[in-house]
């Protein structure tokens, strides 16, 4: 058990300050400030990578050590996650931007997913029973409730964005989308 408080205690501060990085990128995407966006434009596809194989092996600790079984939303959200750790990491160790819009797919995808499923668990969209499509438990179960919001999805939904912003910082870099 004292691992798994670990690993929470850890997954939730990477999401604090996941939406942290998130507040100053975007701010200074919008008031087009660039000193924050050039520290991460130097390395953009090495923190994408990082954002992306930390919500996998996250994802595969609550499901295969944690014991917590995966709803359908879940599943849906892994499918657009997964990969990208893979893409991501070759894409880093090739230098190859060219991954942008098939990055920016996926994450916007499991992004609304994310979002959705967030917003079932907070009960501001109608329950779904995810067991009523097969063997599943509900998608409305929380396993995770950090600091009053931090749940599962809410996770997934900030390594999404955070991977829809370094993608946006690309392609400004880049100046197009391959």
């Amino acid at each position: 058990m004292q691992l798994i408080s670990t690993v929470n205690q850890t997954l939730v501060i990477l999401t604090i300050a996941g939406q942290i990085i998130l507040a100053v990128l975007i701010a200074s995407l919008v008031i087009k400030r660039d000193q924050p966006l050039n520290f991460f434009a130097k390395n953009v596809l090495a923190f994408s990578f990082l954002v992306a194989l930390t919500a996998t092996l996250g994802s595969l600790f609550y499901s295969e050590i944690a014991g917590y079984e995966p709803c359908k939303l879940c599943w849906f959200q892994r499918i657009f996650m997964y990969p990208q750790a893979i893409l991501l990491g070759l894409a880093w160790l090739k230098k190859d931007h060219s991954i942008i819009l098939y990055s920016l797919a996926l994450s916007v995808i499991g992004a609304l997913i994310a979002g959705y499923h967030y917003l079932l668990q907070i009960g501001l969209v109608p329950s779904v029973n995810c067991s009523a499509v097969g063997y599943s438990i509900s998608c409305s179960k929380r396993f995770v409730m950090q600091f009053g919001y931090i749940t599962i999805p809410i996770m997934s939904l900030t390594a999404f964005l955070l991977i829809i912003i370094f993608m946006a910082i690309l392609k400004k870099e880049k100046g197009r989308i391959y």
